[in-house]
């Protein structure tokens, strides 16, 4: 089957929730009911064993396709090179560190220097608070690192469109 990286995500990811809902069904079949009547008498009223057993080999085996489709993920994600020599997965994880300074770096870009008056009982003053750091240029280094990241993302996107070919 030949797929890409994308599609490999998609495809894994439609296998995990078929999974949480086979497992639903799992648990709702993994018990039998029967009455049993005083005077012994025993009646199934719900039996479930075959639904279960065959639910289950089938979980088994989904989570057995799940474990080899991601291990050819990892496998791509460390095969695929980007322009700058980086695996993706190398990519990803510094475009996430890149996105927690970016995120640094907005909340910092909030503050303002400020002056307040405070009047007490027998003085009045001004308390002035004063950023330490060049707003310019950390919105200098923010917007490259908008640049670096969408950069990158695109790179990375395009290497996610490779196909190849799957089991």
């Amino acid at each position: 089957m030949k797929t890409n990286i994308a599609g490999l995500m998609s495809l894994i990811k439609d296998l995990e929730d078929q999974l949480s809902l086979l497992s639903t069904q799992i648990f709702s079949h993994a018990e039998n009911k029967r009455i049993i009547e005083l005077t012994g008498k025993d009646n199934v009223i719900e039996d479930y064993k075959e639904d279960f057993e065959l639910e289950l080999k089938e979980y088994e085996e989904i989570i057995q396709r799940i474990t080899y489709l991601k291990s050819v993920l990892y496998e791509k994600n460390n095969e695929f090179k980007l322009s700058d020599g980086r695996t993706i997965q190398t990519a990803i994880v510094d475009n996430t560190n890149l996105r927690k300074l970016k995120g640094l770096y907005d909340r910092l870009l909030t503050k303002r220097n400020s002056k307040i008056r405070v009047t007490e009982v027998n003085n009045s003053y001004f308390e002035s608070t004063e950023v330490n750091f060049d707003i310019k240029l950390l919105k200098s280094k923010n917007e490259e690192l908008v640049k670096k990241i969408h950069d990158t993302d695109f790179e990375i996107s395009k290497l996610n469109s490779l196909e190849f070919d799957i089991k």
